[in-house]
């Protein structure tokens, strides 16, 4: 890591700043449309056949993939597997 420091305005830091919070706002929003859509499939999973439908989805999506874990599905970000691996 490369140690040094910058210059900006007091307004630009507080942009900034105020930049940070709506990102994690904007993040929290994702993960709790994410959850809820776990739910309405695994609804819908309980109803009705439903997986050449998913399988369908994960072979078209670039950006996630949908699992069940028993009758739960759970939504993955394909960038998060990515992550995730690295981090191992």
């Amino acid at each position: 890591m490369v140690r040094g420091t910058v210059s900006i305005a007091l307004e630009d830091y507080h942009k900034l700043i105020d930049s940070e919070k709506s990102f994690q706002n904007q993040k929290g929003l994702l993960l709790r449309t994410t959850r809820e859509m776990e739910v309405l499939l695994s609804f819908l999973a309980s109803r009705s056949d439903i997986d050449k439908h998913v399988q369908e989805f994960n072979n078209q999506s670039k950006t996630s993939e949908i699992t069940f874990e028993g009758n739960r599905a759970k939504i993955q970000f394909k960038h998060e597997e990515k992550d995730n691996d690295k981090d191992q």
